[in-house]
């Protein structure tokens, strides 16, 4: 009898858990989500797309573009193209060009001019 009591508080407890793992606003599952969902946002700051005006922080090193608004006094270049391939260069058009290499074979320039 007591072995059945033990069994039902365990499955009963592994049941809320489950239950409040996937229905709390605040935690579980929402909390990954949301956690997931933000770390998606920051990534698009760092992936600009022609038209758009970029800071560049670490511009001389390992460079990281982040958009930023065409108006504001942050904005430094606007990108231009993106030239796909290794080892690609920007034309003389563009006063910047930042070159990305991926282990998984996609790699790519991203050109600028300056604002």
């Amino acid at each position: 009898m007591k072995a059945a009591v033990v069994v039902i508080a365990i499955v009963g407890g592994l049941g809320y858990y489950v239950w409040d793992y996937n229905t709390s606003p605040t935690g579980g599952k929402a909390k990954a989500e949301a956690s997931a969902s933000a770390a998606a946002e920051e990534a698009k700051t760092h992936d600009p797309e022609v038209g758009d005006c970029v800071k560049v922080a670490d511009p001389k090193g390992k460079p990281v573009p982040t958009v930023v608004d065409c108006g504001s006094p942050e904005a430094e270049y606007k990108m231009g193209e993106m030239l796909p391939g290794q080892g690609q260069e920007c034309s003389a058009k563009y006063d910047y060009g930042i070159q990305y290499y991926s282990s998984r074979g996609f790699d790519y320039t991203l050109c600028f001019t300056k604002v």
